[in-house]
């Protein structure tokens, strides 16, 4: 789920550099063997399904402004690709608004890593670029970098407090690469449908 309004996007590359060793360290030291990388295809499982969503969006992010707009709809979650991937369709409004948006969420397992795309029914497009991120001790976090009334900012969106029957999502942005983020899309879900869908 994303904010009301779509936000052109650009990929976050994040490089990391690695110092050099010298010779004499390179030889006595041992090769070091790569960590393994954990199976993360079943993180987003938890998401299938139908929910009742309350959503509070704000409306002039990183502006000062605390004019938050207010929604009630429907999440319906499928399964795709065995659980690989996911469609979600999300409608909600209120008595002024009306809402209709589309996330695709795809595994990758080689990096085994999430991505998470969104299109507003208004425009009829995916985003230029996908957050991508993943799950550690219950606990997603995406992110992407996009460029916000002219400025690159970083997005980090976040999937946390997820039980059976409810979840938490978050999106914040940071206009200081990260030092500090300002919540601009927040909404809390809770399950509608009796049967819990497993994907195992």
């Amino acid at each position: 789920m994303k904010p009301l309004s779509r936000i052109p996007a650009c990929l976050l590359l994040t490089a990391f550099a690695i110092s050099q060793s010298t010779p004499a360290i390179a030889q006595s030291t041992p090769a070091s063997t790569p960590a393994t990388l954990r199976d993360g295809s079943h993180d987003f499982d938890f998401n299938f399904g139908t929910w009742h969503t309350h959503i509070k969006s704000l409306q002039h992010p990183l502006s000062g402004s605390h004019d938050w707009v207010e929604l009630d709809g429907t999440v319906t979650v499928r399964k795709v690709w065995d659980g690989r991937a996911q469609l979600e369709e999300i409608e909600a409004g209120n008595a002024t608004a009306h809402f209709k948006g589309l996330t695709l969420f795809l595994y990758n397992p080689e990096s085994r890593q999430w991505s998470q795309d969104f299109a507003n029914i208004n425009t009829g497009a995916l985003s230029q670029t996908p957050l991508i991120g993943e799950f550690k001790d219950g606990r997603g976090e995406l992110f992407d970098q996009e460029t916000f009334n002219g400025r690159a900012v970083l997005v980090r969106f976040v999937w946390s407090d997820i039980t059976p029957n409810s979840h938490h999502v978050e999106q914040a942005f940071s206009a200081d690469g990260g030092k500090t983020w300002e919540p601009n899309f927040i909404a809390n879900l809770t399950r509608i449908d009796e049967a819990v869908n497993h994907a195992h």
